[in-house]
């Protein structure tokens, strides 16, 4: 059984603004959310109009959204000489914020460095230069894949266009 194509479309735009929503709400998978729908839409047509050379460009360029998201805060962390317990405690930090929507995943990651930091070093103000370097760590690799998902957007529609 086969579903209609307007469906198909409603199901890919609806994962699109999904992800497109998740790239700044923790606990949703943005940039996974946007490719799917993209490959769903690109399945519409039997991949005529968007074909295997386009979806492995968005694939890598998802992947490197996936990355810059992860490592946003450890590089930022790293920069400013943050110890090993800080790197733990920026991810724990953001785990335990995740339920508190976007406020926890802007404080999370630099409470549990600095906390880390801290436990190591027992030095507050390098425990605080820890913490905010993890932060803007964490607002590039935001920023970045913000980017990254738009670029994979423009790529979408291009090829949709020209195809």
């Amino acid at each position: 059984m086969t579903l209609d194509p307007v469906v198909l479309w409603l199901i890919a735009g609806a994962l699109m603004l999904i992800g497109v929503i998740g790239l700044v709400l923790p606990g949703v998978p943005g940039v996974i959310a946007v490719f799917g729908g993209m490959l769903v839409a690109a399945s519409i047509d039997d991949f005529t109009r968007i074909g295997w050379p386009t979806l492995v460009v968005l694939g890598v360029l998802t992947a490197l959204a996936f990355a810059a998201d992860i490592l946003g805060s450890l590089f930022g962390a790293q920069r400013v000489g943050a110890s090993r317990s800080a790197l733990w405690g920026s991810a724990l930090g953001t785990l335990a914020a995740l339920p508190f929507g976007f406020a926890g995943l802007a404080l999370g990651p630099f409470a549990g460095a600095v906390i880390g930091e801290y436990w190591a070093r027992r030095q507050l103000d390098v425990a605080t230069r820890v913490g905010v370097g993890t932060w803007v760590g964490l607002a590039v690799g935001t920023l970045t894949k913000v980017a990254l998902v738009f670029v994979m957007l423009g790529v979408f529609a291009i090829s949709w266009l020209l195809g």
